[in-house]
């Protein structure tokens, strides 16, 4: 090596530029000779001025990166394009990225293809990697897949992590060709293998679906932790969501919140919607609700539409903010617009109430429409009551009995309580009393207080099932418990006259009181014939 580094110097001292090239890059590395940038440097000014373009590239990233000279990002375009004009590929390459990302010179993204495709021309693997991500997104070039899928696979079978994992993406996709998720696998592990994160996040996605792999919780968390060492926030954030409920790995709250913070302090939208909703509960951390709602905030900004609802409902509710219905009405305005059900049914809640807006009928029923039409049972419910009374809407008892139905089936009790209504009265539907018992059970056992009295009601008329003076008074008294006024006056019979219940006129007064309160007028006009307040 000494007899070689003394021949080159000899050859500088004969002004010949590859021996200069050459003995720049002995100093640059340090092979042979003390490293020394700043001879480097000079050494490859000199083959740069006689012309050699591979100096004149050197010099160039040099410059860019400040690396033995002030950084001078003009100065290293000039360098570039003196190479690139030569055929240097990585001068090329180079001047494509400063025309791509507007360093140096003006950002000209049709410039920066034409450089890249005659360095990809070339063979050059990042060019044709940057290449085909141009042709992917349509920038500077119009967007041709199958044109990226061409020049990713030049470039991966050079062993391009990043073209390998676009390749993969796009198998993964059918993205300028048929989707093959066995061939994405293959490609993600080639990519994750030389540490591609973004790779090592795909593959850890494709072991959690069970996508062209078999399903493996442990080897995906297994990728999504190498990724997450890296800094990659959506590993980091996938991390978190498998600590939090303990898949693929020993449920951790404090592992949740390490990995949930990271990723939310790099602005993955979804982590910080998480760690907001930790701040709101106080799981894994202090609770704090402005800190809460400083979370969903940032997500919200981003377009997150379980930010934009939860933002919605703390300006409502004056959670961690001062209650503010008009703000609390623009955030479930966002995230209606984006689709969420929930924000959809809120926002037709609103309308119907006039909270913080002006109230419009037929404006609530466009979103009750929205939110039923993606199965959400609340918002059937409502959007059948509409079609019921004739709420911003025309009067239709056989839609509304069909959305009653739609949400019965999810377990609705108000629903299944109202359709039970429609059936007795044969209100949109057959009369059917048979079938109005089975739904005023149904939805009696959950609690729902207009249910119960209806089926005590049933009971004890024998309408629909055989009469049982028992049971009827049984579910009196649940529904009376709840509050409901006509049930506690039928109790308060029950009570008064000793049927199927010792007599006890004190209790029976109790009753009336409770259900006069509410407005009933039999159990007022009761009280008055006992003389009674």
């Amino acid at each position: 090596m000494a007899s070689e580094i003394e021949q080159l110097k000899l050859a500088v001292d004969s002004d010949e530029a590859a021996a200069q090239y050459f003995l720049a890059l002995a100093y640059e590395h340090g092979a042979g000779v003390v490293q020394d940038l700043n001879e480097a440097v000079r050494l490859f000014r000199l083959a740069a001025d006689q012309g050699l373009a591979r100096a004149q590239y050197n010099l160039g990233k040099y410059y860019k990166e400040g690396k033995g000279v002030t950084a001078d990002l003009n100065e290293a375009v000039r360098l570039f394009r003196l190479a690139a004009n030569q055929g240097d590929a990585r001068g090329q390459h180079s001047l494509g990225l400063r025309y791509y990302h507007g360093t140096g010179i003006a950002k000209d993204e049709q410039e920066a293809v034409s450089w890249f495709t005659l360095a990809a021309n070339q063979g050059n693997v990042q060019a044709q990697y940057d290449l085909g991500v141009c042709y992917a997104n349509g920038t500077g070039v119009i967007q041709n897949e199958r044109e990226a899928l061409r020049l990713y696979t030049l470039a991966a079978n050079q062993g391009n992590a990043s073209a390998q994992c676009n390749l993969g993406l796009c198998y993964y996709c059918g993205m300028g060709i048929s989707k093959d998720d066995v061939e994405a696998v293959r490609l993600f592990t080639l990519a994750a293998d030389q540490g591609n994160a973004v790779a090592q996040t795909n593959l850890g996605l494709c072991y959690t679906n069970g996508t062209g792999v078999p399903k493996n919780d442990q080897e995906a968390v297994r990728f999504y932790t190498l990724a997450a060492n890296q800094g990659c926030a959506e590993a980091q954030h996938s991390l978190s969501v498998r600590y939090n409920s303990g898949t693929g790995v020993i449920k951790n709250e404090q592992e949740t919140m390490h990995w949930c913070a990271l990723a939310a302090n790099q602005g993955h939208a979804t982590a910080q919607y998480n760690l907001g909703i930790h701040y709101k509960n106080g799981a894994g951390i202090a609770k704090n609700e402005q800190e809460a709602v400083r979370w969903f905030t940032l997500a919200a900004n981003q377009r997150n539409a379980e930010a934009q609802h939860m933002l919605g409902l703390c300006y409502a509710s004056e959670i961690g903010v001062t209650k503010n219905e008009q703000e609390a009405v623009s955030w479930f305005t966002l995230a209606a617009n984006q689709g969420l059900v929930q924000a959809q049914y809120l926002l037709g809640m609103c309308y119907v109430s006039g909270t913080g807006l002006t109230k419009n009928e037929e404006e609530a029923v466009r979103w009750f429409t929205l939110a039923a039409n993606q199965g959400n049972d609340e918002a059937q419910l409502k959007l059948a009551l509409c079609c019921y009374m004739g709420t911003g809407v025309a009067i239709d008892h056989v839609e509304a009995v069909r959305l009653y139905t739609l949400a019965a089936k999810q377990g609705n009790a108000a629903a299944q309580s109202n359709l039970g209504l429609c059936y007795a009265n044969g209100t949109g539907v057959t009369k059917n009393e048979q079938e109005a018992v089975r739904f005023y059970t149904l939805a009696a056992n959950q609690g729902e207080a207009q249910a119960q009295f209806n089926l005590g009601a049933a009971y004890y008329d024998g309408i629909g099932v055989m009469k049982n003076e028992q049971e009827a008074m049984r579910w009196f008294a649940l529904a009376a418990n709840q509050g409901h006024p006509m049930a506690q006056y039928n109790l308060g019979i029950y009570y008064y006259n000793g049927n199927g219940v010792n007599r006890n006129v004190m209790e029976a007064i109790r009753l009336f009181r409770l259900s006069a309160a509410q407005g009933n007028g039999s159990a007022r006009d009761v009280l008055t014939q006992l003389n009674i307040r």
